[in-house]
């Protein structure tokens, strides 16, 4: 088919590649978010879609927003038969929605109605999640609504991380795109109507979702660790004041007396902490301006002792 694709991160690549290496669909141009400043350096990076696009020769388009009348001329130009959504980052309007024969469809990395929106896998993780997996919906002007026309689940471990989970459903999106689209082309797909009863929202990352509360329960916050793993990462105080990142952890007890948030020991591998309900032990972290180190290697350097009391409030 003759295919718009639009994504921008990772993931998006994933979906953009199985198009592009199946042989079987013509992508027309490539539209993903415009070059942004990055990292401490402010350096303007390109988006991974667009490294992508350009290494294989794609057209790339760029706007700074989809609702333009420029954007809809562009894609209306190319004739598509089909406009295929990946992480893009921006609502489609219903103008554009309407330009492909086949419309748009979208690959979005939860089992639909739950986690619609921007960051499905780390609600996913942050929740404690059992399954989860990656939807096809024919796209309406909503966020995430349209019809569901294919899914795959995969199950959660309780040790992954968003970066680990994210790679498997990358994978397991693009096979399942590829089955897809062979039966939209073949007519042979009836799209089901998403259940508004039980929709959920997965909602931009903000700073103070980052910040860990010791009152929680171990589980809780070994859940939220992983889940804003490799960004944005969960960050706690040191009582010097210093911003701790923490990277990896493990829940080593269900029941603990002590004051949330206190360093009970250090151990061969990290440090033990305790929380609201339960011990976590910290793996690996990463203090304010150093690389990623162990628990047990921080403590060593003497930043943190038995008895000190990690920062239970945010500022």
């Amino acid at each position: 088919m003759r295919t718009v694709f639009m994504g921008t991160p990772d993931f998006a690549v994933a979906q953009l590649n199985a198009l592009s290496e199946s042989g079987k669909h013509e992508i027309l141009a490539v539209v993903t978010q415009p070059d942004r400043p990055k990292g401490r350096g402010k350096k303007v990076l390109f988006p991974p879609v667009k490294d992508y696009a350009i290494l294989k020769g794609f057209q790339v388009f760029q706007p700074e927003m989809i609702k333009s009348a420029g954007a809809a001329d562009f894609l209306k130009e190319l004739r598509p038969d089909i406009i295929v959504v990946a992480a893009f980052g921006q609502i489609l309007p219903e103008g554009i929605l309407n330009i492909p024969k086949y419309g748009c469809i979208n690959v979005h990395a939860s089992l639909l109605p739950k986690y619609r929106g921007a960051a499905p896998v780390h609600y996913a993780i942050m929740n404690g999640e059992k399954e989860t997996g990656v939807t096809i919906m024919q796209m309406d002007a909503g966020m995430d609504t349209g019809a569901m026309l294919a899914k795959v689940s995969v199950s959660v471990g309780c040790e992954i991380t968003t970066g680990e989970l994210e790679r498997v459903l990358m994978e397991k999106g693009a096979t399942l795109l590829l089955e897809t689209m062979d039966k939209i082309a073949a007519g042979a797909l009836k799209p089901e109507p998403q259940d508004e009863k039980e929709a959920t929202y997965a909602h931009l990352i903000v700073r103070g979702m980052e910040f860990i509360d010791w009152t929680k329960s171990a589980g809780e916050i070994h859940n939220k660790i992983r889940a804003l793993n490799p960004a944005p990462g969960a960050y706690t105080h040191t009582p010097s004041g210093k911003i701790l990142k923490i990277w990896k952890s493990a829940v080593t007890g269900e029941k603990n007396a002590d004051e949330p948030g206190k360093v009970l020991s250090v151990g061969k591998t990290g440090f033990y902490v305790a929380t609201g309900s339960g011990i976590l032990e910290i793996l690996e972290v990463q203090p304010e301006g150093k690389k990623h180190m162990t628990g047990q290697v921080f403590c060593n350097g003497r930043r943190l002792m038995t008895g000190d009391v990690l920062c239970r409030e945010q500022d």
